[in-house]
């Protein structure tokens, strides 16, 4: 059993990730949210886990350095900024950071990375993801995710083969670009296609998540994974061994 801090623990996901630590027989060390320091609670949990802002990272992770224990972030919207703070503070404690902590997204990027490294830059790449009204960017962490693993399957860099926000009269398609789609509206929780299109023919992978406790499960899983492993950054490729 682990003892689990929960930060952003009002949120939507927050009070998911509270259900989830209580149906897998773990227990919740407490919580957190905006304008309240993550120290007291890193010094009583095995591990936390951050759904709060952007804003709140270096704070939290110097929160888990201090108390020397685990993190997982699951926290999108992150800049080049917060990575190179992620990567400074894993040098020091063991930290997942991810886009999206569902066990399924998890075998979705790792099924587009086989296949984006198995068809050439004839087949075209597309990423369209649709989520609820609420939810303030874009494209979601988790079509930036699926984006990487499509980029590393090809060995390129994401940032500079990206195409995106397409309208008006925007020329040819570069080959071997990939291109991102958002869709906003209603209550929709995650969905997420990435196509292949190829000369006549063309292949869909594609997720849907019903339920924000898919992700809450998986952080879980992965947070409970993260206690007592090295310093270092980890992704939920390692969390299913995939890596």
């Amino acid at each position: 059993m682990a003892r689990i801090g929960i930060i952003g623990s009002k949120g939507r996901m927050g009070q998911a990730l509270a259900q989830a630590v209580a149906d897998a027989g773990h227990e919740i060390a407490g919580g957190v949210d905006r304008g309240e320091s993550a120290g007291p609670l890193a010094s009583e949990a095995d591990v936390l886990v951050d759904f709060s802002r952007p804003e709140a990272l270096d704070a939290n992770l110097g929160a888990a350095r201090v108390a020397g224990i685990p993190l997982v972030i699951g926290t999108t919207g992150l800049s080049a900024e917060h990575h190179a703070m992620i990567d400074d503070a894993a040098r020091a404690i063991p930290v997942l950071q991810t886009g999206n902590t569902s066990l399924g997204v998890t075998l979705l990027a790792h099924l587009v990375r086989e296949a984006a490294g198995r068809l050439g830059t004839d087949w075209d790449i597309e990423i369209v993801e649709m989520h609820h009204r609420m939810k303030v960017d874009a494209p979601s962490g988790t079509a930036l995710l699926l984006g990487e693993a499509a980029a590393a399957g090809r060995g390129i860099e994401l940032g500079e083969n990206t195409e995106s926000g397409r309208d008006g009269h925007t020329g040819a398609r570069a080959e071997g670009a990939i291109g991102f789609a958002a869709l906003r509206g209603g209550t929709v929780a995650g969905e997420h296609s990435v196509i292949f299109a190829g000369n006549e023919e063309r292949i869909t992978l594609a997720h849907s998540a019903e339920n924000r406790m898919i992700f809450a499960r998986g952080a879980v899983k992965a947070a409970h994974w993260l206690i007592g492993r090295d310093a270092g950054r980890y992704t939920m490729n390692d969390v299913l061994g995939l890596t």
